[in-house]
C-alpha cells in the first residue's frame, strides 16, 4: 500500500501488469484464480465446523465417557443407551444449525454488491468479490470503495474513513503521490477498502483485495472465537459439578469397600457403576430437543438462529436497543459538556450525560 502511495501513477500501472484501459476479461479471470475473491471471509456453511461445536459440550464429553465406563463395565445396554442419546442429541444440534447457516448463505447471496470497471476497454459492471489488483475502479458519491485503490484521478473527491481511521471528518482525496514513510490516515492519494465516498468522483486501480487489504488485516487480526453464552457457561458449571460428586463419591465407595475387605476389582467396579448412574443421560437430548422447539417456533416469526444455545441468552432480554450508523446516530462523538471529577454528580445526571 506505502509503495503505491509513494510511486508515481505510471510505475503503480506498470508493476501491476495494467494500464487506464484496464485488464482484459482473461487476464482478470486468470488473476482471480491466482489470487482469490475479493472477501475477507468466506461466507459458505461448513458441515464439519458446526459439527464441532456440537462436540465442545462438556456434558456430552462426560456422557461419552459415561459410555465407555458402561462398556468397559459390560453392562453394553446402557453403554448402547447412552450412545443413542447422543446420536440424537448431536444430530439434532447439527441439523438445526447447519439449516440455519444455508439459510444465512442464501440471504448472502441474494445481496450483491456492484462495482464500475474498465475491462476489455469499456466500462462495465462486476460482483466486487471478482476484482483483482489491476482492475481500474470508477468511483461516484456514495460509492462503498470495494478494496484497496490508488487513485488515478478524481475530482473533488472526499471519502469518509472513519471505520479504519476513526477521523470522522471527510478526507480529501488527490493523485499525487505522498512520502513513505505517510501513516495510514495521510494516504491521500489511495482509497481504503470499506470507506464511502461522500463527494465527486474518481478511478482508482486496484492493489490489494480481501484480507490483504488494510480493513482486511484489521478484520482478520480481530477475528476471536465466538465467546460462550452464559446458557453454555452454566452447563459448564453443571457438568463439571456433576463429575466432582461423581469422583468424590466413587472414591468414597471404593475406599469404604476396601476397608470392608471387599474385592478390589469388584469394589472398582461397583464404584464405576454408581458413578454411571448419576450421570444424566437423557440431558443432552432434552436441552438439544427444547432448543430445537424455540428455534422452530421463532423461525415461524421469521427469525434466523445460527446458534441454537443463544436462545436461552434471547430469552432473558427484556429490551434490546439497536441502531444502524447515519439514521440514528452519525458515527461521530460530540462534545457537550464536562463533568467534574469531585464527586458532586449526581447518578441521574450521569446517565442522562453518558
Amino acid at each position: 500500500m506505502k509503495s503505491a502511495a509513494s510511486s508515481p501513477v505510471d510505475d503503480v500501472l506498470s508493476g501491476l501488469t495494467t494500464s487506464p484501459t484496464g485488464l482484459t476479461s482473461t487476464e482478470a479471470n486468470r488473476r482471480l484464480v491466482s489470487v482469490g475473491p475479493n472477501a475477507v471471509r468466506g461466507h459458505r456453511a461448513r458441515p464439519w465446523v458446526v459439527l464441532g461445536r456440537q462436540l465442545k459440550s462438556p456434558i456430552l464429553i462426560l456422557l461419552f465417557a459415561t459410555a465407555i465406563v458402561s462398556a468397559f463395565l459390560g453392562d453394553a445396554t446402557n453403554s448402547v443407551i447412552i450412545a443413542v442419546i447422543l446420536l440424537v442429541s448431536v444430530g439434532l444440534g447439527f441439523v438445526n444449525e447447519f439449516r440455519a447457516e444455508r439459510a444465512a448463505d442464501a440471504l448472502h447471496d441474494q445481496v450483491r454488491h456492484r462495482a464500475v470497471v474498465l475491462r476489455d476497454g469499456e466500462r462495465q459492471e462486476v460482483d466486487v468479490v471478482d476484482l483483482v489488483p489491476g482492475d481500474i475502479v470508477a468511483l461516484s458519491v456514495g460509492s462503498v470503495v470495494p478494496c484497496d485503490l490508488r487513485l488515478l484521478s478524481c475530482k473533488d473527491l472526499q471519502c469518509d474513513e472513519s471505520i479504519v481511521t476513526g477521523e470522522s471528518m471527510p478526507v480529501a482525496k488527490d493523485p499525487t503521490p505522498v512520502a513513505s514513510a505517510a501513516g495510514i490516515g495521510d494516504l491521500d492519494c489511495c482509497l481504503l477498502m470499506g470507506t464511502v465516498v461522500q463527494s465527486g468522483v474518481g478511478t482508482g486501480v486496484v492493489i490489494s483485495t480481501g484480507p490483504r487489504t488494510v480493513f482486511g488485516r484489521i478484520a482478520v487480526g480481530l477475528s476471536t472465537a465466538q465467546p460462550q453464552t452464559e446458557f453454555q457457561k452454566g452447563l459448564s458449571r453443571f457438568s463439571f459439578l456433576l463429575l466432582e460428586v461423581a469422583i468424590v463419591l466413587t472414591s468414597l465407595i471404593f475406599v469404604a469397600n476396601l476397608l470392608l475387605q471387599r474385592p478390589l476389582i469388584e469394589s472398582l467396579l461397583f464404584s464405576l457403576a454408581i458413578a454411571v448412574g448419576i450421570t444424566p443421560q437423557l440431558l443432552p437430548a432434552v436441552v438439544s430437543t427444547s432448543l430445537a422447539t424455540g428455534s422452530r417456533a421463532l423461525a415461524r416469526n421469521k427469525v434466523l438462529v445460527k446458534r441454537l444455545v443463544c436462545i436461552e441468552d434471547l430469552g432473558d432480554l427484556d429490551l434490546l436497543v439497536t441502531d444502524k450508523t447515519g439514521t440514528l446516530t452519525e458515527g461521530r462523538i460530540g462534545f457537550t459538556a464536562a463533568i467534574p471529577a469531585d464527586g458532586s454528580t449526581t447518578a441521574d445526571e450521569l446517565f442522562r450525560w453518558g
